[in-house]
């Protein structure tokens, strides 16, 4: 099994990415983002289920980030509009059998090996 994530780069403040997740091997129920910052523990950003009907998102980026995914092509996708310097993280996607979304991480059994997303003020 292999989650390969790609779409980070470098952006302006207010600018827009939209980060992809491939997965091979087989398919999950829920699947998510989360990010790290330089100097801080990996953090929650969104998980959607299987249908994509149900999706949480982190407090900090809700409205400005929409998670999907499109099951015949295996993949996830994280949308970013309005990013802010403080989205600067190196992003990850994980994924889960169960169905029932979660924020912990420890929840998660896959990790993708991440991508940098880096906002300039």
């Amino acid at each position: 099994v292999q989650l390969q994530a790609s779409g980070g780069g470098l952006v302006q403040a207010g600018g827009s990415l939209r980060l992809s997740c491939a997965i091979s091997g087989r398919t999950f129920n829920t699947m998510a983002w989360f990010r790290q910052a330089p100097g801080k523990e990996r953090e929650f950003v969104s998980a959607i289920n299987w249908s994509g009907e149900s999706t949480i998102y982190a407090e900090s980026v809700k409205g400005r980030f929409t998670i999907s995914r499109d099951n015949a092509k295996n993949t996830v996708y994280l949308q970013m509009n309005s990013l802010k310097p403080e989205d600067t993280a190196i992003y990850y996607c994980a994924a889960r059998t169960p169905t029932v979304l979660h924020r912990y991480r420890a929840s998660y059994n896959y990790w993708g090996q991440g991508t940098l997303v880096t906002v300039s003020s």
